[in-house]
């Protein structure tokens, strides 16, 4: 785990518990899904405590900040306020910084409303998420084949997040009782602890039959325990252990800094478009309550669709 994250529970009580619940969380999220270097996620750490402190003087929690203190925050840096003031350069570091952070609460759903939405930007055309080609993801797949719990268990994760498109706190947050094998159905908890349910394939339910079969009694032993992927104590899958799980797996066929969690997420949903499903269904899998956020994919596929066409088509490329 980065050196930021273990110098913020160090540092938390200055900001309070729940102050650093949040920063601990958006820290992993920069360094597992984003790839974050060690120097930035240390830079954040520091800016977010330092904003946790200005609002705990003012008695207010970040979820109940409103754009006065941000504006408040970052016009008490530009003048110093009995300290040394910072550079524009660093202003504007810190001003990202707190963007970032609110659309991770956002995109959690802990908050209805930004209040960095007045420091947004110039908007830039989106950028097309990343996605393994189904070979990849095969390969990804069928290499974690061993019989030892941990690789029933690893095999079984990542089936059922390939195959259902979960997000990372979705798959970690499952309970037994949320799989169907018998009629197929996966319920997950998606954001603001919205459930749906999503068809479970063949492979997924075979992989995660096996790991209950198995997998799981062997990691919990007599221990009462109602998440269906625990770790190799037998407790409850962290996200950053579901991390460093799918980091581990990527390195060992060659796909290392090309995917996180979300990455398998987005290449079911590219896989399902590009083969054919509609666009609506495939925002009901994914849990997504803006077709607009669907379309993404469609971009996306049709990027495939012309990628693969010039590779295989023989007059595609002129001579």
């Amino acid at each position: 785990m980065a050196v930021a994250i273990e110098q913020t529970r160090e540092r938390g009580s200055a900001v309070g518990a729940r102050f650093q619940a949040l920063v601990l969380d958006f820290l992993a999220h920069l360094e597992f899904e984003r790839g974050l270097a060690s120097n930035t996620l240390i830079a954040y750490r520091t800016d977010l405590l330092q904003y946790g402190t200005f609002l705990a003087k003012r008695q207010r929690g970040a979820m109940e900040a409103e754009p006065a203190d941000v504006a408040d925050f970052l016009a008490d840096l530009a003048t110093g306020n009995g300290h040394s003031t910072c550079s524009p350069a660093t202003i504007n570091r810190k001003a990202a910084c707190l963007r970032s952070f609110y659309r991770h609460l956002r995109r959690e759903e802990l908050i209805d409303d930004d209040p960095t939405a007045a420091l947004a930007p110039p908007s830039k055309s989106r950028k097309l998420p990343r996605v393994l080609s189904y070979a990849e993801v095969k390969r990804l797949l069928e290499s974690v084949n061993g019989g030892d719990a941990i690789a029933l268990r690893d095999r079984a994760l990542l089936e059922v997040m390939y195959g259902c498109g979960l997000r990372a706190s979705e798959a970690v947050g499952l309970d037994v009782n949320d799989i169907d094998l018998r009629r197929g159905f996966v319920r997950p908890h998606g954001k603001g602890n919205k459930e749906r349910t999503v068809p479970l394939g063949r492979e997924a339910a075979a992989a995660t039959r096996r790991y209950l079969r198995a997998g799981r009694p062997e990691l919990i032993g007599s221990r009462p325990r109602s998440k269906l992927f625990v770790n190799f104590r037998g407790g409850p899958l962290t996200r950053q252990g579901l991390y460093k799980i799918i980091r581990r797996h990527a390195k060992e066929v060659g796909l290392e800094g090309r995917m996180s969690p979300h990455t398998l997420r987005h290449s079911f949903a590219t896989h399902l478009l590009s083969g054919g499903c509609d666009l609506r269904s495939v925002q009901e899998m994914l849990g997504h309550s803006d077709v607009a956020t669907t379309q993404l994919y469609t971009h996306l596929s049709g990027e495939r669709i012309k990628e693969v066409y010039f590779n295989a088509h023989p007059r595609a490329v002129a001579k």
